[in-house]
């Protein structure tokens, strides 16, 4: 096991022993399915920032659209979390980074848009909408076709780390 696989164990490992970190819970697909729609309301919600040019909340809004339906997977397959990186690293491990690429992209792009103002930004954040509308919608075609061999699956592989 090489050293980076080694510190995501370590740290998926601290997820499960933090207050409000990774829990093994039942699987709830009504829960579930209420985080898709906020991922999609949400959506709506960037857009609408975006058509007013508030380049501000519209970067907050596609970040949590993503979180939403991020955590629509985890709630799917009965995996309860209230922390944001926590949720990432745990689906990263599950479906692999590539699943998680734009959503860590998009926290960092968040966070700057929060914190530190800039100019000319209204190009990069349409492209942010359209990778979060196709992010979203990869989960919301990913947790509407989970089986129960893979939430068994996927409950298994996280589990081994608590």
């Amino acid at each position: 096991m090489g050293f980076y696989a080694q510190q995501t164990n370590k740290q998926l490992q601290w997820c499960f022993k933090i207050k409000g970190g990774l829990k093994i819970v039942e699987p709830n697909e009504r829960v579930s399915r209420s985080y898709l729609e906020q991922a999609k309301s949400s959506l709506l919600r960037a857009q609408k920032n975006f058509e007013d040019k508030d380049m501000l909340w519209t970067t907050v809004a596609i970040y949590y659209a993503e979180y939403y339906a991020l955590y629509s997977f985890l709630q799917g397959i009965g995996v309860k979390c209230e922390n944001h990186s926590c949720s990432i690293l745990a689906v990263g491990i599950l479906l692999g980074e590539d699943k998680t690429r734009i959503i860590n992209e998009h926290k960092e792009k968040r966070i700057d848009a929060q914190y530190y103002i800039k100019v000319d930004q209204e190009n990069k954040v349409k492209i942010m909408l359209t990778e979060a509308q196709l992010f979203v919608s990869e989960f919301d075609a990913l947790v509407s076709h989970l089986s129960d061999k893979e939430i068994k699956e996927n409950r298994n592989k996280i589990s081994s780390f608590s």
